[in-house]
């Protein structure tokens, strides 16, 4: 029995650790640039090792969830134009989907240029899918927040 209960105890190391191995391959910085006094870019980045993929904001419907961000209110900030990734940007049709699908191999960032009314932080989450041309894993969220100073 109790050899039983010590197989049974490897096993769902094994299964556990498996599962640890795959379960985000995205590593994300966040950062701020001051370009101004009052204006920042803001800059989300992902880095990733091969053969996995991030899909675009711009991944058509019927695919992979594109990436998102989203910037929590802030009466001190003012946004000027829509984020932008910044990185190479590939196309492929994609046979699990059917569809042509937007994305990027080892990294993107993503930038958002802002204006300040004084010291603040800006918060919000980017949610994710990323797959590896074979599968994919489920969305993901991550939260930041950024001191604007």
């Amino acid at each position: 029995m109790k050899k039983i209960s010590s197989l049974f105890s490897l096993f769902l190391a094994l299964s556990m650790g498996m599962q640890a191995q795959v379960s985000d391959p995205v590593k994300w910085t966040f950062s701020a640039k001051k370009k101004t006094a009052d204006t920042y870019e803001v800059v989300i980045t992902a880095v990733f090792a091969k053969p996995w993929q991030l899909y675009s904001q711009s991944t058509p419907n019927g695919g992979p969830i594109p990436t998102k961000i989203t910037f929590r209110k802030n009466p001190l900030i003012i946004m000027n134009g829509n984020v932008k990734e910044v990185g190479t940007l590939q196309t492929k049709q994609d046979a699990n989907y059917g569809i042509a699908v937007k994305y990027y191999s080892s990294s993107v960032s993503f930038v958002q240029v802002l204006k300040i009314k004084g010291s603040t932080s800006i918060t919000g989450d980017v949610e994710y899918m990323t797959g590896d041309g074979e599968k994919a894993l489920p969305p993901t969220k991550k939260a930041f927040n950024i001191k604007l100073q």
